[in-house]
């Protein structure tokens, strides 16, 4: 109970000092642009289109809202975090006790390291994790759409409470669950590569006998988690935008997003304009010479 209440409140505070950078790369992902391009260079030589970056995006949010509108739809995230970090703590601590196996049986021992225990602990993790996100969905799709507001000055989500009378009213119980099916399907992807990979490296490229062989192999593990949080960003952006699809706001609207049924329908439009890494990155954001681009529905050059 003690570790838990610890990772809620480290949990807690990471998420706040973390926001208005989610605040910011969400408007970036539904293609909120308020500040026109610059024309520049880059490193080769080439002209390129300079997107506004992330200090200068906070900039703006802080002329319109003062600096506390860096914060808005937090209450919802916090709730996410404090429920999704019992939640996950309470499911993994089921399996582990229930001893629960996906390669090989109970009654055998596991070597550590081995491809049945990284199978086995990742299978666990996977359930708890999954556990997790269903259950705090619903608050990850208020703290979507108090950040959307932005872009058209509503307010039509105001609190934790009047946000579930309104999705309720409006959309039902399916509305709690925009987006979840490929946010379940980034988090296991995203689980899975970055377990079997660390594993793989571990075991076949890092030697035993080198020295600081834990510190290796706990970089090996941060490397691998990059890398597949950048191979499943797709999944967490078409999963952004279905949240906020169609729910009445601005930014579920064209010209910013277009309806659409399916997630699927979302993933193929954005594959067809090359959008799949919307918001990946919000300090190298350069657009080719030549090319249009919308923003707040002018067309700058």
């Amino acid at each position: 109970m003690a570790d838990t209440c610890g990772q809620v409140l480290l949990g807690s505070g990471l998420t706040v000092l973390s926001h208005p950078l989610m605040y910011i790369k969400v408007l970036v992902q539904v293609g909120h642009e308020p500040l026109p391009p610059s024309l520049g260079r880059n490193l080769f030589g080439r002209q390129v289109y300079q997107l506004p970056g992330l200090f200068a995006y906070a900039k703006h949010i802080v002329k319109i809202d003062g600096k506390a509108g860096l914060f808005n739809g937090l209450a919802p995230r916090l709730c996410a975090g404090t429920i999704g970090t019992i939640v996950h703590s309470r499911v993994l601590q089921k399996c582990q006790e229930g001893k629960y196996e996906i390669i090989g049986s109970s009654n055998q021992k596991e070597e550590e390291g081995s491809i049945q225990h990284v199978v086995n602990e990742t299978t666990r993790e996977m359930i708890a994790r999954s556990c997790a996100t269903i259950v705090t969905h619903p608050f990850h799709v208020i703290t979507l759409r108090c950040m959307v507001q932005f872009i058209g000055r509503e307010t039509k989500y105001s609190g934790v409470f009047d946000s579930v009378v309104t999705i309720y009213k409006e959309e039902g119980i399916l509305g709690f669950f925009a987006g979840l099916i490929p946010r379940l399907l980034g988090d296991v992807l995203s689980l899975w590569i970055c377990n079997m990979l660390a594993h793989l490296i571990n075991t076949y490229a890092i030697d035993d006998s080198m020295s600081h062989t834990g510190e290796i192999k706990n970089c090996s593990q941060a490397v691998t988690g990059f890398f597949a949080s950048m191979l499943t960003y797709p999944f967490v952006l078409v999963s952004n935008l279905m949240a906020v699809n169609n729910c009445s706001l601005a930014g579920g609207l064209p010209p910013y997003a277009s309806v659409y049924p399916t997630w699927v329908d979302c993933w193929r439009h954005l594959s067809l304009e090359g959008n799949m890494s919307r918001g990946n990155s919000l300090f190298f954001r350069k657009l080719p010479a030549g090319k249009t681009y919308a923003i707040d529905q002018k067309r700058f050059f």
